[in-house]
């Protein structure tokens, strides 16, 4: 799928909906949440490579401390809801299938890192979450992605991959992220709840520009207190806002999605620079399963994730690495 397809599909799909459901109640918490993924919760073998690490940091404000500006974007976008602004810092890392060649093999995926400050507007209403992602960051030396794999390889004894002097060089980053998540509620199976998380994302910008589908199932208890586990995207991702509405919350979920990718700077060359590259695979999908307890005001999920291959020429299958946050209300 070409760039200008992708920005068709978005501009269609970004037309401006009015949530039709209730605005949900109002919640004086601010939430920090802190998210890891990491390839070494592999399946497969060998374990640290492509995706192989990812960390982020969010604080999200409670409900209505939003700038006038913003908000009146969020109705315009979405309609009534309860909205919140949140920031977050993330680094993701990616290197190839070989570690060991030096240089880097032109052929494999390129080293990379990637370094961001993100500003999120949300609105929630009783069976949507709607989402809004400004990320501004830079991809490349300086996001310190080499510094931080040495130096936790240098911990736990384990050698420096060889080839991050070919990684690509330093370019300023800018993605634009818009998401919606319906729930829909399944009935029960005795006590317990179950529900369906259908959502729709679009992201455009010199990072990535992609469309994706997906969904998931979930059983359990409490499942109005969010709209699934939290994931550093792309991918199904509930966000990071949960409101507890009972003592214990605890949900198991299993779901997956496709991307239509029309571009992608940590693959493909930019168009103002040189560097490593390989051919993309336009068509990407992931299947993830996991569980989330919630309680005591903490959220804790784990993930874990296959996903299929991005690059023509990758080895190894389906890609595999494990997710995992934990969230504070306070």
């Amino acid at each position: 799928m070409t760039s200008r397809k992708t920005l068709a599909l978005a501009v269609a799909l970004l037309v401006p909906v009015t949530a039709a459901s209730a605005e949900t109640p109002a919640d004086p918490a601010a939430i920090l949440s802190l998210q890891g993924e990491n390839a070494s919760v592999s399946a497969n073998k060998p374990t640290d490579r492509f995706y192989t690490n990812g960390l982020q940091l969010n604080w999200t404000s409670p409900t209505g401390q939003v700038p006038g500006f913003l908000a009146e974007l969020g109705n315009t976008l979405w309609g009534p809801g309860q909205q919140r602004i949140g920031f977050g810092l993330s680094q993701q890392m990616y290197t190839p299938d070989n570690t060991v060649a030096f240089p880097a093999d032109p052929h494999d995926r390129p080293y990379a890192g990637y370094l961001s400050g993100n500003i999120t507007l949300m609105s929630d209403t009783d069976t949507t979450r709607s989402v809004l992602i400004l990320s501004l960051g830079l991809i490349g030396p300086d996001s310190g992605a080499e510094s931080l794999q040495n130096s936790f390889h240098d911990l736990i004894g384990q050698g420096h991959d060889h080839g991050w002097a070919s990684q690509i060089p330093d370019t300023a980053a800018i993605e634009i992220l818009h998401e919606r998540t319906w729930r829909v509620s399944m009935g029960s199976v005795g006590a317990l709840e179950t529900d369906f998380l259908p959502s729709l994302s679009i992201g455009l910008g010199d990072v990535r520009d992609y469309v994706q589908v997906g969904g998931s199932v979930r059983i359990g208890q409490g499942l109005n207190a969010d709209f699934g586990v939290p994931r550093i995207r792309p991918g199904l991702s509930g966000g990071d806002v949960y409101v507890p509405t009972q003592p214990v919350t605890w949900y198991v979920f299993a779901g997956a999605d496709g991307q239509a990718v029309g571009y992608d700077l940590l693959l493909q060359s930019h168009p103002f620079r040189s560097g490593p590259h390989v051919n993309t695979t336009w068509d990407v999908a992931e299947a993830q399963a996991g569980a989330a307890l919630i309680a005591y005001g903490l959220r804790l999920t784990v993930a874990y994730v296959v996903q299929s291959p991005e690059f023509q020429g990758q080895r190894g299958g389906w890609h595999q690495f494990g997710s995992a946050s934990l969230g504070v209300r306070f």
